[in-house]
């Protein structure tokens, strides 16, 4: 199993979204390495990871993973953060390892009874046709978060420009994408919240800003598992990890400083 690791400090596995490929959340990394030591990895479907993936399984797979990496790096418990998809990853582990989870933060996640938009739900059935259509949308939606994160011109354009490096080093296959979406339904968010004991914070963007995730569904999690809490990353939307990498880092620094206070 491929697993990349940056940083000191206390350990802190990071949970890539639908994409499936840590490369896209390298900035995200970078910044969470200036607090804790990061544990990443691309999941366990995509060729790179190195890992077994048994898809009857589904987010047990995922989740077995995750215990992977933590034993690979020699890790007993750690902090689990998932982003967007990844955040039901690491719901899943929360709820079926506890032992091995000091904290949960899930971001910019799908909620509880999520599903496809008819037009997505089309595209995720016939990825080899519609694929391209669906990454041609991606920067029209995402234009106004851009806009209120990366106000300066200059910035955006520098945003963009890393994400087509990004995207020619490291390519994304639209069919794997969308069996992971397909899977998003499969998954029992709320019986998963119910059985998670861990400190928990669940981080969104502002509601007028993710185009991609209803923030009023990824709010359900601070309701549903016991004594959650949540936060909201500022001029940010689905993309607030990577449009403002130092803020949303920060507010996790924030969290496991809290985490640590109340435990002495």
């Amino acid at each position: 199993m491929h697993i990349v690791q940056r940083g000191t400090g206390d350990p802190l596995v990071f949970i890539p979204g639908l994409q499936g490929r840590w490369e896209y959340t390298s900035a995200t990394i970078d910044a969470l390495a200036a607090h804790f030591r990061v544990i990443t990895f691309s999941l366990c479907d995509e060729p790179s990871a190195g890992a077994p993936f048994d898809r009857e399984r589904a987010f047990d797979s995922y989740g077995d993973q995750v215990v992977a990496a933590l034993d690979g790096a020699g890790v007993r418990r750690a902090i689990v953060c998932g982003l967007s998809f990844g955040g039901l990853v690491a719901l899943n582990v929360a709820s079926r390892f506890p032992e091995r989870v000091r904290a949960l933060v899930v971001a910019s996640t799908p909620g509880p009874g999520w599903r496809l938009r008819p037009r997505h739900d089309v595209y995720a059935r016939l990825p080899w046709l519609f694929g391209p259509f669906f990454l041609i949308e991606i920067p029209f939606r995402a234009r106004p978060e851009l806009a209120a994160a990366l106000p300066a011109a200059a910035d955006r354009r520098a945003f963009a420009r890393s994400m087509l490096r990004t995207a020619v080093a490291a390519p994304v296959s639209v069919s794997r994408m969308a069996m992971r979406a397909r899977l998003i339904a499969t998954f029992d968010a709320a019986a998963a919240c119910a059985r998670i004991t861990a400190p928990t914070l669940v981080i969104t963007g502002e509601p007028q800003l993710d185009y991609v995730v209803p923030v009023d569904g990824t709010s359900q999690y601070a309701k549903l598992i016991a004594g959650a809490s949540a936060v909201v990353i500022e001029r940010t939307g689905h993309q607030g990890s990577l449009t403002r990498p130092a803020a949303f880092a920060a507010a996790i620094d924030a969290f496991a400083k809290r985490i640590h206070d109340a435990a002495a």
